[in-house]
């Protein structure tokens, strides 16, 4: 281990087998945070927080939390994960301390959210700035966009938690709202999150909206309101609303949203199309997928009330086996549509771009909008579940020579 200026230690490698440590993976992360500036910029934007003579800085505690999860902790006492290996994570805040942090800066919450932000996108710019290439943002243009997915996403709640209540889902706990940066060949850039009770709506524009503001302030390089056809906003049905598709056609944005089909566009449908006006869709390779089929049906409905520029593409396909069909569904085909104001492209792509967003989304171990299903490999036969269990008398095991009682 050397010597660093930085609040975590250097590891080195050998074949000695002496010095083992755990976590050193985390390392990783660890050095990216130095790379990009994150530590840094973290230590320098909550300075206005740290009190004086205070050992322990800020800036690390609030970093040490977010590498807490990465390394599998799910609460703030997880830490302790990282204080147990001084070699890797060098000095970490004792619990009571850590509580104490938590509470002074959120006693200024909004101040200390704006500066935990201008940290973050500091050491965005410096990230993409050495990825090159390979940034999402390299060479962004009206034909290849930077994508920003918003979705909502239900976490559990055990207890009585602040902000804590029923879902739609029958459990209890948050319906938080998220924002990610769609990045080549990866799964997003987290670029911002909105916490919210479980009760909350799935198609409230409001938090749409303050959450894809705060989404565009974490793009580098794009610091005017009007950020312009170079930014491709991308969510489900929650989206569709009037006052959030017009307030991104106001920033100028793309967008691809999903729409809820009324029962006069599927009688349209109906009415006015053959089976000769589908264009076959295309599956994730980009080759056509047999029993798909997607259709333009902006001139089949009146739009005049929605932002203009704004077009109607509608899919249907057969459902896989199993699955339960739905009353939108027609002659056994199932029936989804989106909203785009991309203007060029040909249909099965632009549907295809709009369908990837079930790539992206909130961190697979939380609950999101599927019912949870226990993974495979964890299940266990477990043959007693049906079994009587009222007391029967065991005579087997009875000795045959009782002695006096």
């Amino acid at each position: 281990m050397r010597e660093s200026i930085s609040p975590y230690p250097r590891l080195g490698i050998d074949g000695a087998g002496s010095g083992v440590v755990s976590h050193a993976g985390a390392a990783l992360l660890l050095r990216t945070a130095e790379k990009t500036g994150l530590s840094s910029g973290l230590s320098e934007k909550l300075r206005p927080w740290r009190k004086p003579k205070a050992v322990h800085d800020p800036g690390k505690i609030v970093l040490d939390l977010a590498v807490t999860l990465a390394v599998g902790g799910d609460c703030a006492a997880d830490v302790a994960l990282l204080r147990a290996e001084p070699a890797v994570f060098g000095v970490v805040a004792s619990d009571p301390t850590v509580s104490r942090a938590i509470t002074a800066l959120a006693a200024d919450a909004p101040r200390v959210l704006a500066a935990i932000g201008a940290a973050r996108i500091q050491a965005r710019a410096r990230a993409w700035a050495l990825a090159g290439r390979d940034a999402p943002g390299h060479r962004a243009g009206i034909a290849d966009p930077v994508i920003i997915d918003l979705d909502a996403t239900l976490t559990d709640a055990h207890s009585e938690r602040q902000g804590a209540a029923p879902t739609f889902k029958r459990g209890f706990g948050f319906h938080s709202l998220w924002s990610f940066i769609d990045s080549p060949g990866g799964t997003g850039e987290p670029a911002a999150v909105m916490l919210r009770p479980g009760n909350a709506g799935s198609n409230t524009a409001t938090d749409h909206k303050r959450v894809l503001h705060e989404a565009l302030a974490q793009l580098p390089g794009r610091g005017s309101w009007r950020v312009g056809r170079t930014v491709l906003v991308r969510t489900d049905s929650g989206g569709g609303t009037h006052e959030f598709l017009g307030y991104c056609h106001r920033r100028r944005l793309q967008y691809s949203v999903g729409f809820t089909l009324t029962d006069d566009i599927v009688d349209a449908l109906d009415t006015h199309l053959t089976v000769r006006d589908w264009t076959p869709a295309y599956d994730a390779e980009g080759q056509v997928r047999p029993g798909a089929w997607v259709i333009d049906a902006t001139g089949l409905t009146d739009l005049t009330r929605w932002p203009p520029g704004m077009r109607l593409i509608v899919r249907k396909e057969r459902p896989h086996p199993g699955a339960p069909l739905r009353f939108t569904d027609h002659d056994g085909l199932r029936l989804t549509a989106f909203v785009t104001n991309t203007r060029r492209g040909q249909l099965p792509d632009l549907e295809l771009r709009h369908r990837r967003r079930a790539l992206r989304g909130p961190h697979p171990r939380r609950e999101g909008h599927r019912a949870t299903q226990p993974a495979v490999p964890l299940l266990r036969r477990q043959p007693d579940l049906a079994r009587d269990h009222r007391p029967r008398t065991r005579f087997d095991r009875m000795a045959a020579n009782p002695g006096p009682a």
